[in-house]
């Protein structure tokens, strides 16, 4: 799973680089995913910061890539 945070939405409460500062950091008045560390979003820190992030800024969403990566490597598609 992925982690990034909606710049649009994210109005600086830095709730995201205290619940979770390994993953998140409050840059420029905003949080920010930390470089490298994107694909945290299964952690269980970083799905609380989502949860309780004031202004819902934070996303998780499915790594469509190694999904279609494993689909294919077990035979797995659509059709099937």
């Amino acid at each position: 799973m992925k982690v990034s945070i909606d710049a649009g939405l994210c109005y600086g409460s830095a709730e995201c680089a205290h619940r979770a500062p390994s993953v998140f950091a409050f840059e420029d008045g905003y949080g920010v995913v930390r470089p490298g560390r994107a694909d945290t979003g299964d952690a269980p820190l970083v799905r609380e910061a989502a949860e309780r992030c004031p202004s819902q800024a934070i996303r998780i969403t499915e790594d469509t890539a190694a999904r279609i990566s494993e689909d294919t490597a077990t035979g797995i598609t659509e059709d099937t």
